[in-house]
């Protein structure tokens, strides 16, 4: 274990959840000398009383570990919160519908955060019946490639892992989707709302010209 529960972390959620020494120290069965050792950096709780700790104050014990506490409001389960971590030992993807914490290979993830695409990552989107067909102009080596290609709408996500050596491209059943996300392993997450810009069929980009100056502009920039 790289990191344990400090002081000052257990002396704040005391704090915020009104107690006094004593009355923390009668719920885990100790005095309350020892809650004032552990707060004072004299010491530190038996790793055996991390899950007691945690029950009281009602967190999690990954989260009394990490100092971190998840206050999660999105009660209502809305996909378009969704937040996408990425392991960078195993490239392990994790999708939570709001803030959790997260570990993979003793690293604590932080939730990427979405750019809008750009023409590095150039993506194209078409309608195929009711299904959204998308495609991304990326290179897909084992060392550069696009790592998964989702589609969240408000109350469902759609995701397609992706593997090197594969081809950058997902299907997605169009009904609710409003927002297109995908993942660069060197560059990071990138988004875009999949009715907007070039991706929009009704704004010209079905245009069988047009669409083909595009994709060879791609391919100049990306061979």
């Amino acid at each position: 274990m790289n990191q344990y529960v400090t002081g000052a972390v257990i002396r704040e959620l005391r704090e915020k959840n009104k107690m006094t020494q004593l009355q923390f120290a009668e719920m885990l069965g100790v005095s309350d000398k020892t809650v004032s050792k552990w707060e004072t950096g004299k010491g530190y709780p038996d790793i055996t009383l991390l899950e007691p700790i945690a029950e009281a104050f009602r967190i999690s014990v990954t989260e009394l570990i990490s100092g971190n506490t998840i206050h999660n409001e999105n009660v209502s389960a809305n996909m378009m919160r969704s937040k996408f971590y990425v392991c960078p030992v195993c490239g392990n993807v994790i999708h939570s519908m709001g803030e959790s914490v997260i570990n993979c290979h003793g690293i604590q993830l932080s939730p990427l955060e979405a750019e809008e695409s750009d023409e590095q990552h150039m993506i194209f989107i078409e309608r195929v019946e009711d299904e959204y067909y998308v495609r991304i102009d990326h290179s897909m080596t084992k060392e550069h490639y696009i790592s998964f290609i989702a589609a969240a709408s408000s109350d469902t996500i759609q995701m397609v892992k992706l593997y090197p050596e594969g081809n950058a491209e997902a299907r997605f059943k169009i009904r609710g989707v409003r927002r297109i996300f995908f993942y660069c392993n060197r560059d990071g997450l990138f988004s875009i709302d999949p009715v907007k810009g070039i991706d929009d069929r009704g704004s010209g980009y079905d245009d069988s010209q047009e669409r083909r100056e595009l994709e060879a502009a791609a391919k100049m920039l990306f061979g």
